[in-house]
């Protein structure tokens, strides 16, 4: 039987505190991708990219946004956030906005888009939908981190083998998500280095 995004994210959430130096229980189940940054390296902070032009201030605190695109493949995207030195920032604020599965944003509303805070472990976790590609952009989520009383990186991630990323002008590998196919949707994996 394949592993299903529940059972994912129960084993992600289920981690004891431990530095992300030290997380080879972990990776066996959900290897990183080699091209990630990595918090220890001194140069790891996740890189910036833009926000675009649908950005919205003021989301609900929301991590289950499928309900808001009921027809969407639906896909787990969790993580941590990290100092450089692979310490995890408990109350630092994820944000996240995306496309829909017909590749429009939500212009009027808050579907698809929510914040959260990382939990004592600096983990942080949504559901949500895949979404669509649009015309000049390969399939991206945006997000914006902020850790407690520090400056907020807007960034985005994108989805391994897509065709399009090759053409995407702010497409970059360290900021591809690791993917896993599940019985019911998909599974990401991203860590934030701030």
């Amino acid at each position: 039987m394949s592993p299903t995004r529940r059972s994912l994210l129960t084993a992600f959430l289920s981690l004891p505190l431990i530095d992300a130096a030290n997380m080879s229980a972990f990776a066996q189940a959900a290897p990183e991708l080699p091209l990630t940054q990595a918090c220890d390296d001194g140069d790891g902070l996740t890189l910036e990219r833009e926000a675009g032009p649908f950005f919205k201030p003021n989301t609900p605190l929301n991590r289950d946004l499928y309900p808001g695109s009921p027809d969407g493949e639906r896909i787990t995207v969790a993580g941590f956030v990290f100092d450089r030195r692979c310490h995890p920032l408990p109350g630092s604020l994820i944000e996240i906005w995306h496309a829909d599965e017909n590749g429009e944003y939500d212009r009027e509303g808050f579907r698809l888009r929510g914040h959260q805070f990382t939990d004592v472990q600096g983990r942080w976790w949504f559901n949500t939908v895949v979404p669509a590609l649009y015309p000049g952009r390969t399939r991206h989520f945006h997000f914006k981190v902020q850790r407690p009383g520090g400056s907020v990186l807007t960034t985005q991630l994108y989805f391994p083998g897509e065709p399009g990323n090759a053409g995407d002008r702010i497409f970059h590998e360290s900021l591809l998500l690791d993917m896993k196919e599940t019985g019911d949707g998909l599974f990401g994996q991203f860590d934030f280095v701030v």
